[in-house]
């Protein structure tokens, strides 16, 4: 058992030592591909949340095409009002006074 040992110690250190370098010193290591696939989950969330918005965006055009629901939208967006017409905004406090 020790002549073996001893004969192929040699290529048992360099395997390790190889297997060692790769996994951390190589500039394909595995902290690398860790950033990389934490890179690409985050761009695959990004990607799903602006699939998101798009066709909230598709269903607010489409309400949009009715002239009554685009009154709607420009009264309550941009504050728009017709002529002779007043508009009062009442603002809620949200802070409760002190008694």
């Amino acid at each position: 058992m020790i002549k073996f040992v001893k004969k192929y110690i040699y290529y048992v250190v360099t395997l390790v030592v190889f297997i060692i370098w790769m996994f951390f010193f190589d500039g394909n290591s595995f902290g690398y591909h860790q950033k990389l696939n934490q890179e690409i989950e985050d761009l695959e969330s990004w990607n799903e949340y602006h699939k998101k918005k798009i066709e909230e965006d598709r269903i607010m055009i489409e309400k949009l095409k009715n002239d009554d629901e685009l009154e709607r939208y420009a009264r309550e967006r941009y504050l728009m009002h017709k002529e002779n017409e007043e508009i009062f905004i009442i603002e809620f406090d949200t802070i409760e006074s002190e008694k």
